[in-house]
């Protein structure tokens, strides 16, 4: 699998590490020289300094062998730039960061549908930390049709009952229990003890119904 990644300094070298011993060819372009120095010499990959806006740099790392190429710069325009010009080598998965939230729609309208923003991610994060404070949210599926979350049985109301007298129903599903720290995978006569922690797939917009099913 080979990787190019234009903006080493969001990236950092860790993670760079991280890609290479897990097996990943990588390709490492920045426009900041001292930098890409200290990534040459503790690196086992390319690293070029320059910039992904310029078609020549772009062919010199071999871009129409390229799996994915990400564009992490904190520049939205020269993010979205690179992307145009790597459309054109037939990349098969573009990903790019925007820093400006605003900035979302021009890179979906040129193709570039993997847009990643922190901003956004963190005041997601955020969101869910003010009125979810006892829930780990795990995972959105689809569109952010349904979510992921593990939750804690506290209500008396569903201790002591079988997993099939309470799950499915058409806001959620219990899809996985923990006993004695190790997942078990439900079974429709396990009974509900209290205390316990499982994983519920729960439909867009019922969250606090569930939470009251389950938790107090």
């Amino acid at each position: 699998m080979y990787i190019i990644i234009m903006g080493l300094e969001r990236v950092g070298l860790s993670l760079a590490n991280l890609l290479i011993d897990d097996g990943y060819d990588l390709t490492l372009i920045d426009d900041n020289e001292s930098l890409c120095n200290e990534a040459a010499a503790e690196l086992d990959a390319l690293v070029i300094c320059g910039n992904g806006t310029n078609s020549k740099l772009l062919e010199e790392t071999n871009i129409e062998d390229a799996d994915f190429f990400i564009a992490t710069t904190g520049n939205d325009e020269a993010n979205l730039l690179s992307c145009i010009l790597v459309r054109k080598y037939d990349v098969p998965n573009i990903i790019a960061r925007v820093s400006n939230p605003d900035h979302e729609e021009a890179f979906k309208a040129v193709g570039i549908d993997n847009v990643i923003s922190p901003e956004i991610t963190a005041a997601g994060f955020l969101e869910k930390q003010v009125t979810r404070p006892n829930v780990a949210d795990l995972i959105s599926l689809g569109e952010g049709d349904a979510e992921i979350f593990d939750m804690t049985i506290t209500n008396d109301k569903v201790v002591g009952k079988r997993i099939k007298d309470i799950s499915p129903t058409k806001d959620f599903i219990i899809i996985a229990m923990y006993q004695n720290g190790k997942l078990v995978i439900p079974q429709s006569d396990n009974i509900i003890a209290r205390g316990e922690k499982v994983s519920v797939l729960v439909k867009r917009g019922s969250f606090s119904k569930v939470s009251k099913k389950l938790e107090k």
